[in-house]
């Protein structure tokens, strides 16, 4: 599934920091060697910008939020938007990877958007698994009945597994860290860039088969590192969703936005 329809446009895309925190390989990984090593962990919210629409990736968490979870919120998500040429007021379209609290917190920032989500996400998140605290740990209830709100609003588009959001724009069904977790499929001057989300949260995931800690179903998660290599042209089309050398491997999106937005529609540096 490499190819991209002819005559596709082709899209900038954005990884824009807004937060951060260090764990340690243990508390990251299954299995992981050196439980006790720090590893850091970036909060990334996505853009694809093509000369006819924009697209937003996630929308990340909010101040309060973050600080109870011990995460360090470093500016809000609009804001890192804005930075980049975006207003989230007048964005129409935002993909919604999966529902957890830093992919889907600040859903009222963007009051012009219709979201889109897979239907196992919203079944999963309103269904007999959150009666599980394990599974429903990383989800935040107000972000859950907002989305409801959404939907009752007319505002959510449901996908049942891939389907295309825009012409170059791409969503396809993964599962494993959520039941209705989805990547993104983005056309671009270098070729198709796959935004991986938590589908694979660092390099290491996709390129080593590491297990991340947070999952519903293993076994799921390892089939998605290869439908995410099977989406891509190669590996370096493949863009983790929290590791902190997605900001080094990519060129700034300026130089004033140095280790705050990257653009991924270049070629990696490295």
């Amino acid at each position: 599934m490499t190819n991209v329809h002819a005559g596709a446009p082709e899209y900038e895309i954005f990884a824009i920091k807004y937060g951060q925190r260090t764990g340690t390989r243990g508390g990251m990984f299954l299995n992981a060697d050196a439980h006790d090593t720090p590893l850091a962990m970036d909060y990334f919210v996505w853009a694809l910008r093509s000369p006819e629409m924009t697209i937003v990736v996630d929308v990340g968490f909010g101040r309060d939020e973050g600080e109870r979870r011990g995460r360090e919120f470093l500016r809000c998500p609009t804001d890192g938007l804005r930075a980049v040429g975006i207003d989230a007021d007048t964005v129409s379209d935002v993909i919604i990877t999966h529902m957890h609290y830093d992919h889907a917190g600040n859903l009222e920032l963007f009051p012009q958007a219709q979201f889109h989500i897979q239907d196992e996400e919203m079944e999963f998140v309103t269904g007999r698994a959150m009666t599980h605290n394990a599974l429903r740990h990383s989800f935040r209830l107000d972000d859950v009945l907002q989305m409801v709100r959404m939907v009752y609003g007319d505002r959510v588009v449901f996908h049942a597994g891939d389907a295309e959001v825009a012409p170059g724009v791409s969503v396809h069904h993964i599962g494993g860290h959520t039941r209705g977790l989805q990547c993104v499929r983005v056309n671009t001057a270098r070729g198709a860039v796959v935004l991986a989300s938590d589908t694979s949260h660092y390099y290491e995931n996709f390129e080593q088969e590491v297990t991340f800690a947070t999952v519903e179903n293993v076994f799921l998660m390892h089939e998605g590192f290869r439908r995410l290599k099977s989406l891509a042209p190669s590996l370096q089309h493949i863009v983790p969703g929290h590791d902190p050398d997605v900001l080094a491997r990519y060129p700034a999106a300026s130089a004033d936005l140095q280790g705050v937005a990257a653009r991924l529609d270049k070629a990696p540096l490295r």
